[in-house]
């Protein structure tokens, strides 16, 4: 899949630089098609991110099974970080791939990931339930998605079988 987004890329590169070189558009047309083609460099290398398996800077989902966690405590000169790969749970099912997210630092979610981990350690798996955050600025649905986020975790509830 890399190959073909950097081969996508290349293509794009050459058919830009032959209407930049061989084309008698005028010079603001030109312009443009330099900017786009520079921000859409930017966007996909921010898209790309993701995909590479980069932890994501979006929300958790709203359920999901913590499987690991890594705390970088802040120190002078970084802010730190809470990094989390979780199954998001969906209709009560996980999902078919974990994904990993970085939150930003908080003491109150370190204790409960450090919690939590000793307990997937122990042999109890934990789910998360996202909690909503009471921001002071805007509604719901237009807090930016690097709002902070709060979740509660506890242990996740054996599979009920069938009785026979």
């Amino acid at each position: 899949m890399t190959l073909s987004i950097v081969l996508a890329y290349a293509a794009l590169l050459l058919v830009a630089l032959l209407a930049l070189l061989g084309s008698q558009w005028p010079a603001w047309s030109k312009g443009l098609l330099v900017v786009g083609v520079t921000v859409l460099y930017f966007h996909a290398y921010n898209v790309l991110d993701d995909v590479w398996g980069w932890p994501s800077h979006g929300a958790l989902p709203e359920r999901f099974e913590l499987l690991a966690a890594v705390i970088e405590e802040p120190h002078a000169k970084e802010a730190g970080g809470l990094y989390v790969w979780v199954h998001a749970i969906a209709n009560g099912q996980a999902a078919p791939e974990p994904r990993a997210y970085r939150l930003p630092y908080t003491k109150e979610m370190h204790l409960q990931l450090s919690e939590g981990t000793q307990k997937i350690r122990a042999g109890i798996s934990q789910m998360g339930i996202t909690e909503p955050t009471t921001a002071s600025s805007g509604l719901g649905w237009l807090r930016p998605p690097s709002a902070p986020q709060v979740f509660r975790l506890r242990d996740l509830p054996g599979p009920q079988l069938p009785e026979k």
